[in-house]
């Protein structure tokens, strides 16, 4: 209860400054006020379109994300079995790291739709993340654990469960939460150069053209809603399926 209350406290907090601010610049033009996108979100939520863009967006980069996840974790295991795969990868997540969005995002458009683009460009943001943690995660075991499994003939599937489920885990859900602000954040801005049709992405382009700036923040909040929301549920999925795994 205490935590909440400073939550909402923190919040109320930063709204008020926000309204300051605004009262002071005093132009919506340059900066809306939490009101006027208040309204304006009012007015978008029951609009057709918003709900067919959060749909498209969400699923376009959620796709993106799953798909890099999975690909993060098959390289992370090889790499963390294999040195050679470890250094076969080092390169490309390297070079992935370090290459801008909007170049990835202006080169892929050479390469596929803007329809699909959101999808290609979260997948090359969570792959190196999902990587980097669950590698991590895997040189972290201790051998001795291993040995005490040998010792004490524990099954395969306990072994794996008891010492590399619960070691992989923590580097794993950390990796979750890491990318999928990152793949949001990544996924709208490669939207916004593409701009397919149709996207938050299109949204947020047309909002900075007819200078719509209380569309603007109002498509930022829900952007922001949108990536705590995918996390929370992405997180409570994995954890109901180590514990469902570990009842096994």
């Amino acid at each position: 209860m205490k935590k909440r209350l400073i939550t909402a406290g923190t919040a109320v907090f930063w709204i008020l400054v926000w309204q300051a601010a605004a009262m002071f610049v005093g132009k919506s033009l340059l900066l809306a006020s939490p009101v006027e996108v208040a309204q304006r979100l009012i007015t978008l939520i029951p609009d057709g379109q918003f709900i067919a863009s959060v749909l498209f967006s969400t699923g376009k980069i959620m796709l993106g994300f799953l798909s890099g996840t999975v690909i993060g974790l098959v390289f992370a295991v090889l790499a963390g079995r294999f040195v050679f795969f470890e250094k076969l990868f080092s390169p490309l997540i390297t070079a992935v790291k370090a290459v801008p969005v909007a170049s990835f995002t202006i080169l892929a458009l050479i390469w596929i739709s803007s329809a699909d683009l959101s999808v290609l460009i979260t997948l090359l943001i969570s792959v190196p993340v999902v990587y980097s943690n669950v590698f991590e995660g895997i040189r972290s075991f201790d051998p001795k654990l291993t040995v005490m499994a040998d010792i004490f003939h524990i099954p395969p599937f306990k072994r794996f469960v008891g010492i590399y489920l619960s070691q992989i885990m923590p580097y794993f859900r950390s990796a979750v939460r890491l990318a999928v602000g990152l793949c949001w954040k990544s996924g709208v801005a490669a939207e916004v150069i593409g701009t397919p049709k149709g996207s938050i992405g299109e949204k947020l382009y047309n909002s900075k053209v007819y200078l719509e700036t209380a569309d603007l923040f109002a498509w930022t909040f829900i952007i922001i809603i949108l990536s705590l929301i995918t996390e929370k549920l992405l997180l409570l999925v994995i954890d109901l399926a180590v514990k469902r795994i570990e009842k096994l």
